[in-house]
């Protein structure tokens, strides 16, 4: 048998079958009517954010990133449980209004964002994490045109990446943000032009199980946006310092060690520079929150033989 990755913690079964919040999977495709389907379980979301709230320092804010799992009624429940949206489409925004989300809460990154898609998120009020001195430009203008201020944030592009992450999203040539050396002067220029300052973004990497590796990330994370705060001279109102925390996948592959992780945190939090003393922290979170919560039910409809192997289709 193809060995598999590690069934997560919440699960269990009844006389032998797979259950979801008490319910077995036979009960779940009846009422669905056939396979296949998605299951997701509310309770299993609220833990996992319940158990990274208690791991992480208070001050820390909590961002869902909707690209995850865009599902209108995950979105409403997460609505509930997190502080932010993180969105990288306009297709991504219109669902979040459909939840009631206010556009406050909602952040709005990725390198392609189409003219329409920025005009729609200038005119709600969405904060948008620009990722290029063109893409800043063409921001103002809509702005000025609309007559409103567009809310902006940096996207940086570090120097440094994440060990050992899945998708490495800074040091070198990247499509993500905007070059360090470059961010000072982009946002300078932002603020003259009559932008709202909102602060950094710094994504580092995704999809990373060593905790040894985040809690470098993290470190220099904070660094680098001191360093930048102070080189921009208008302090960081808000730091979106990405995710990272990744989840088990594969054979072997163990959680990460989140309440090390957290104590890491805690300790840079409580000695941060005076340029970052008044900046809104927060983490941006997708599959870590959403990705354990949920299952794929479908019925085995063949069995065949190849070279000796069985596979069930």
């Amino acid at each position: 048998m193809k060995p598999v990755g590690p069934i997560p913690a919440g699960y269990e079964t009844i006389d032998g079958e797979l259950a979801i919040g008490g319910r077995t999977a036979s009960a779940l495709v009846a009422e669905a009517g056939g396979t296949p389907l998605f299951v997701y379980s509310r309770a299993l979301l609220d833990k996992r954010v319940a158990d990274l709230r208690a791991a992480l320092p208070s001050r820390v804010g909590l961002n869902y990133a909707v690209k995850a799992n865009p599902h209108p009624a995950v979105i409403a429940h997460m609505s509930h449980l997190v502080d932010g949206f993180d969105i990288a489409s306009a297709g991504e925004l219109a669902l979040c209004r459909a939840a009631g989300i206010d556009p406050v809460r909602i952040s709005f990154a990725g390198p392609g964002k189409r003219d329409a898609e920025l005009e729609a998120a200038i005119a709600a009020g969405v904060t948008l994490n620009c990722e290029s001195e063109g893409e800043g430009a063409r921001a103002i203008a809509i702005g000025q045109r609309i007559g409103k201020a567009p809310r902006i944030a940096v996207r940086v592009n570090p120097g440094f990446v994440m060990t050992g992450s899945g998708m490495k999203m800074g040091g070198g040539a990247k499509q993500f943000g905007v070059d360090a050396e470059r961010v000072h002067a982009l946002a300078k220029h932002l603020i003259a032009q009559g932008a709202e300052w909102r602060g950094l973004h710094i994504f580092t990497g995704s999809q990373t199980l060593s905790a040894d590796a985040i809690i470098e990330a993290q470190a220099n994370i904070l660094a680098l946006a001191a360093e930048s705060a102070e080189a921009i001279g208008q302090g960081c109102p808000k730091l979106n310092m990405g995710g990272g925390l990744g989840i088990p996948y594969f054979p072997g592959d163990t959680p990460v060690d989140l309440p090390r992780v957290g104590a890491a945190l805690a300790e840079r939090v409580a000695d941060l520079p005076p340029v970052l003393a008044e900046t809104e922290l927060c983490m941006e979170r997708g599959r870590y929150l959403v990705g354990e919560a949920g299952v794929y039910l479908t019925r085995i409809i063949d069995r065949k033989e190849s070279h000796g192997v069985t596979f069930l289709v």
